[in-house]
């Protein structure tokens, strides 16, 4: 008896956990654009995606994978596993200029960059390691672009983050940072 109780506690929590995704195919105006790309096995660094012909695009307004098991796939698009990439490009808007942090954490590789200027550089086959970095911003659009490749199994991750001045970390998210609308 005390078994099925543990294990419909379990399911239930396991039901409220939120479904995350890579992003979706359905188009979202204010998101980010992500080409996805296959990757040769054995890739250990960000590819030079110039020379890669995508395989498909995804849209997200966020990048908020925590770390979790690469059986799972690549959620919301396929179940390919391993060995993809995805570049990941758009803008948002800031309202108050000056210093925003930035972080990171992805398994394998990614970089940020802000107005095509590498902020963040956490490339590499390795598990989920977070970096940080800061950028100067102006009031106004600005481009952002997240590189990503999955490796060897075991986890995927990319979380991005944002630090407007004087505030603290918090999920990166274009619906959050777009112009206020015309009068």
């Amino acid at each position: 008896m005390r078994a099925a109780c543990l294990i419909a506690v379990a399911i239930q929590l396991l039901a409220q956990e939120p479904v995350v995704t890579f992003g979706t195919t359905v188009v979202i105006p204010s998101g980010l654009e992500g080409r996805i790309y296959n990757i040769r096995h054995n890739t250990n660094k960000l590819p030079n995606f110039r020379r890669m012909k995508p395989v498909g695009t995804i849209y997200a307004s966020q990048l908020n994978i925590p770390p979790q098991d690469f059986k799972l796939g690549f959620p919301g698009v396929t179940k390919r596993v391993e060995w993809f990439a995805i570049d990941y490009t758009g803008r948002f808007w800031v309202e108050k200029a000056g210093d925003y942090g930035f972080s990171l954490n992805s398994d394998d590789g990614a970089n940020l960059y802000i107005d095509g200027e590498l902020v963040i550089d956490n490339d590499g086959e390795h598990p989920p390691r977070e970096r940080v970095g800061v950028a100067r911003l102006s009031h106004g659009v600005h481009t952002i672009r997240v590189s990503y490749f999955q490796g060897p199994r075991w986890q995927v991750a990319l979380v991005l983050k944002v630090a407007p001045p004087g505030e603290e970390l918090r999920i990166f998210s274009t619906d959050e940072l777009k112009p206020p609308p015309s009068p």
